[in-house]
């Protein structure tokens, strides 16, 4: 299951598969925004199918769980750079081959859910930092895709948004089989 796709549209216009409308959403509420998607993951994660895919090329509530615990620690990387640096470029990350070499289909949900937890707490509490001046701070992504950390705050909170709703529609399709 790879994906490809270069999502930095979702910046410009809202996502018809989970309704997030980047283009309208405040940068400043960032923080709030991950907390309230953190705080959802540990009772997805704690279900008996966590591990269960709905279908073999979509991930399960778990890989999904592990997926955003990584996006929450590294956005806290690159905005620690968009922070001290000026236009840091972001090293490359395989989204899909971390999944992969890290095992996320064998990884224990209680675990992940608390790292999940902290993960989101530390990028939120970050967030909440950020005054001024600094929202128009710049990075690079590899691809050359350019943000401001405004930008990259709206880019982030649809990510995990999205992963809640694939989770939610996936979980549908699981207790319609039992």
């Amino acid at each position: 299951m790879r994906d490809d796709k270069n999502w930095t549209w979702v910046l410009e216009r809202r996502c018809p598969e989970c309704d997030f409308e980047a283009a309208t959403f405040a940068a400043t509420d960032a923080a709030a925004a991950i907390r309230e998607n953190a705080a959802a993951w540990p009772g997805l994660l704690a279900r008996p199918t966590a591990r269960v895919r709905p279908a073999p090329d979509q991930w399960s509530a778990l890989e999904y769980g592990c997926h955003v615990r990584d996006v929450y620690r590294l956005y806290l990387e690159r905005l620690e750079l968009m922070l001290g640096q000026d236009g840091p470029l972001f090293a490359n990350w395989d989204q899909d081959d971390t999944a992969v070499a890290e095992r996320y289909d064998l990884q224990d949900p209680g675990v992940v859910a608390d790292e999940l937890l902290a993960a989101g707490a530390a990028l939120a509490q970050r967030f909440d930092s950020v005054t001024g001046e600094q929202w128009r701070r710049t990075g690079f992504r590899s691809d050359g895709a350019a943000f401001t950390i405004d930008s990259f705050a709206r880019y982030l909170v649809h990510d995990p948004v999205h992963h809640l709703v694939d989770v939610h529609r996936g979980n549908a399709i699981i207790d319609d089989r039992r």
